[in-house]
């Protein structure tokens, strides 16, 4: 099969394709194996959650290098944060990417809801005419979406055969050079401080506005007493700063430590550190403990730390190896409501101690 690039019209929008390859097929767009500061300051808004669920890439068939009927075919889901991480590391090799719909979603957690999955695969695999570009029968899969595949069934409906890619893309070229095998530790899932703590953002940005509004109503309804109401000085900056230190010790501390937190359920992790923390404020003070108030106030926060840091670890349960679909949906069922009553009942004994 002959192949040749053709120069991409001055029209296209699309910054990281460079070009075109020829195929029997047609023009296939040959996209760029460098990150520009625009991928790199888009993959800097996805971190923060802004316009995550919009950051996807068309599916479709992609060239990298100049590839020819014999070159590989990587496999990737249409978030643009997996497409951008698989072409990088892409650098000096000749290959095809066949980008699946996967609505957006990268490939751990897609795999897990089924849009990385046996369906779309064979579809698109149909729908690009794959087997008209390359002569060979084989598709390149990253290891993370094996949940999600029947590689039997590609293989009995399409006629490829799914072979796994490694856990991470940078292995991609010495996982070629070995003969399209991953080595054991290739294929082992890492899910270290820097992996955990890189999806700390998301959900601060995600919750934030909330947390914010929560602490100015504790703010202004720390100026009750029963005498009448002043509006809230120190007092009141000390309350918000209290619920806001919740707030960032279940979104931070606990994705930080998440691996010596006792416990399985992401829930439980949470509680115990909001506890820990209720337990350190009130020992050096920050949480008065005094007479009848200060007693009410301490059991509140003790109460609303633990809901709160749980409620925030909850949020990393399609984040993390140590979670399955069937134990977040079982956690779910008797965290949710305690947390519910725990915030409940701590907000109560927190307004209470307002009018002793």
């Amino acid at each position: 099969m002959a192949v040749s690039n053709v120069a991409l019209p001055a029209v296209d929008r699309v910054r990281w394709v460079v070009g075109e390859v020829c195929t029997p097929v047609g023009s296939v767009r040959k996209v760029a194996t460098f990150l520009s500061s625009a991928d790199r300051w888009g993959a800097v808004r996805v971190r923060l959650g802004l316009g995550r669920m919009r950051y996807a890439v068309e599916p479709g068939l992609y060239a990298v290098g100049s590839p020819t009927e014999v070159s590989p075919v990587f496999v990737s889901a249409n978030y643009k944060l997996s497409f951008d991480h698989l072409r990088r590391e892409l650098q000096g090799i000749d290959g095809w990417i066949m980008v699946i719909d996967t609505k957006g979603i990268n490939v751990w957690c897609a795999a897990g809801k089924g849009t990385f999955g046996t369906e779309e695969i064979v579809r698109r695999i149909d729908s690009t005419r794959l087997a008209e570009v390359v002569s060979h029968r084989r598709i390149v899969l990253p290891q993370l979406g094996a949940p999600g595949v029947a590689a039997h069934e590609v293989l009995h409906r399409s006629s490829f055969r799914v072979i796994y890619g490694p856990v991470r893309a940078r292995d991609i070229p010495e996982f070629l050079d070995a003969g399209r095998k991953a080595s054991r530790e290739m294929r082992r899932v890492r899910f270290n401080m820097g992996d955990r703590l890189v999806l700390v953002p998301t959900e601060l940005v995600q919750w934030g506005p909330y947390a914010l509004a929560v602490a100015a109503g504790l703010f202004l309804l720390s100026g009750l007493s029963r005498t009448g109401y002043t509006f809230p000085g120190m007092a009141g900056g000390r309350v918000a700063l209290l619920f806001l230190a919740a707030f960032l010790a279940g979104g931070v501390l606990v994705p930080a430590f998440l691996p010596w937190l006792p416990g399985r359920a992401l829930s439980w992790k949470g509680m115990v550190v909001g506890l820990l923390l209720a337990a350190v404020l009130a020992i050096v003070g920050l949480i008065p403990s005094a007479g009848i108030a200060g007693r009410l106030e301490t059991a509140a926060w003790l109460l609303l730390m633990p809901a709160v840091c749980a409620f925030m670890a909850m949020n990393f349960t399609g984040s993390t190896t140590y979670t399955s679909i069937s134990g977040v949906e079982k956690e779910m069922r008797f965290a949710v409501p305690l947390q519910c009553i725990a915030a409940a009942l701590g907000t109560a004994l927190w307004m209470l101690a307002r009018f002793f």
